[in-house]
């Protein structure tokens, strides 16, 4: 190490690998970071067949202000850097009895089209939705924005208000169960249901302190980047090596070296690295396996289940659909058995939900005139075992089946280019344990307690991404960043 500066290390560049290594920087670190794939992102990559360009993983962009924090930072002018458009649609919604809901983004014309095609009162919705808000609101700065594992975040007045508020924010019930008593028709359960697998978990099991992810779509809002999810991970890579951030790929990270009282550096394709801090944005549990020799991670952190993964297929379809928006759901009419499977039996339904993302809806460049690009997810168990190969086979044409149907065309017919992730590719290329999405599920009250803290026993050690607190996606990776990278001292 020649510079004079102090040398800080990721390990990986997914988005919160590389939000630390800005934040680092800006600390006076010197920074280098190392990932074992060719390119940056994790799951936040791209993907090109033939025509068609996809945004290979995340798919829904909320809380937008903390990549903008990012560039301020920096002293950037973040739209002089990144650009985004407020989705005036959260999503369209598709029923097997022909119901179409679009759940528009203002709430006062959302509200509306309950009223209009279900034939309901929106008053129960709102109040759910201001309710959602209120978790939000009284839990963010105690569970999202600091470390739930430094005793010294417990005496303040945000915690006070936490504890409060505990009647409402739904801790002691599930999130079906409060979605059952406060909304007023099935769909508006069913619909509202699903939030859960926006971390990978079963609203039959998660604590109703779940809703609180509702209000991050209508509350604040979803968005979407003028050059497709994939700019995320580019801008903030630019970004980091304005700031003299060195990245190195095909870089595999074989030992975080450590003696069990502080890090000293990483050894990377049999190199000795050294450095005064390590920043790990590698999955937690092949890191305590793979990666730290002399130390151990709490029993509760290793033994905790995994989130669900995805079976994904990239289309490109040579037709337009007009019904279709950036973010469409064609919901199962059994999904109680859906997520019984999903946790419980490690199979699959033949007749699952399925999510379409249509990113040429709003960037035209990712597809031909004539045609659009689907990503299509299906929610499935991580992996266990499972015949893969066979389950892609039967779950493709499930769907196939399912939007011919909804769709009134013949789907198979209509698909140009093809590829697909499941989640043993997802373990493969990003190394998430058992192919999870999010990690561990919050299928427990005490889940989020159980998540490996962003420090370790380790001296100069810390810990980001979608395994460790405060969770999977995109706002709680970056989270984790913030989170980690505010422990550690000024360089």
């Amino acid at each position: 190490m020649s510079d004079e500066r102090a040398h800080a290390i990721v390990v990986g560049s997914g988005i919160a690998g590389i939000a630390s290594a800005v934040r680092l920087s800006l600390k006076g670190y010197k920074v280098r970071v190392f990932e074992s794939n060719a390119y940056p992102g994790g799951k936040l990559t791209n993907l090109e067949l033939g025509k068609y360009r996809f945004d290979a993983g995340p798919s829904l962009f909320t809380l937008p202000y903390l990549v903008d924090e990012l560039f301020s930072l920096a002293g950037k002018n973040p739209s002089s850097h990144f650009e985004y458009y407020s989705c005036k649609t959260a999503c369209h919604y598709f029923f097997e009895d022909g119901t179409f809901l679009p759940f528009a983004a203002d709430q006062n014309e959302l509200f509306q089209t309950v009223e209009n095609v279900l034939k309901v009162d929106s008053a129960p919705l709102a109040k759910h939705l201001a309710n959602s808000k209120f978790i939000f609101d009284r839990t963010r700065k105690t569970f999202l924005e600091q470390s739930l594992h430094k005793y010294g975040n417990y005496l303040s007045m945000d915690i006070l208000k936490t504890i409060s508020s505990i009647p409402r924010l739904g801790i002691f019930t599930t999130m079906h169960a409060a979605n059952y008593r406060a909304l007023n028709h099935p769909k508006l359960v069913q619909i509202f249901d699903r939030y859960a697998t926006y971390n990978g978990s079963d609203p039959y099991k998660a604590p109703g302190i779940l809703n609180i992810i509702p209000h991050l779509e209508h509350g604040i809002g979803t968005f979407f980047p003028k050059k497709g999810m994939h700019s995320i991970t580019q801008s903030l890579v630019s970004l980091a090596q304005d700031l003299g951030v060195e990245f190195h790929y095909n870089s595999k990270v074989q030992e975080i070296v450590e003696d069990g009282k502080s890090v000293s550096g990483v050894v990377v394709n049999g190199t000795f690295e050294r450095c005064n801090a390590v920043v790990c944005n590698a999955d937690v549990k092949p890191a305590y396996k793979f990666l730290i020799k002399n130390v151990k991670a709490r029993k509760q952190t290793l033994q905790q289940e995994p989130s669900s993964s995805a079976m994904i297929f990239y289309w490109g379809i040579k037709k337009k659909f007009q019904q279709l928006d950036l973010h469409n759901i064609f919901f199962t009419d059994d999904y109680k058995k859906e997520f019984t499977l999903l946790f419980d039996e490690k199979t699959v339904t033949d007749d699952p939900t399925v999510y379409i993302h249509v990113s040429s809806k709003y960037m035209p460049d990712d597809a031909p005139e004539y045609g659009e690009n689907w990503f299509i997810l299906v929610n499935v168990p991580s992996n266990s075992g499972q015949d893969w190969d066979q389950l892609r086979i039967s779950i493709r044409k499930s769907v196939i089946d399912k939007l011919s149907r909804l769709l009134d065309a013949n789907v198979e017919d209509l698909i140009e280019e093809e590829d697909y992730l499941d989640p043993v590719r997802i373990e493969q290329r990003t190394s998430s344990h058992a192919g999870a999405l999010y990690g561990a599920s919050s299928n427990d009250r005490m889940a989020a307690f159980f998540r490996h803290p962003n420090f370790s026993t380790v001296q100069g050690l810390y810990f980001v991404g979608g395994s460790v607190h405060p969770g999977g996606g995109i706002p709680l990776c970056l989270l984790s960043a913030k989170i980690a990278t505010e422990l550690i001292p000024e360089a």
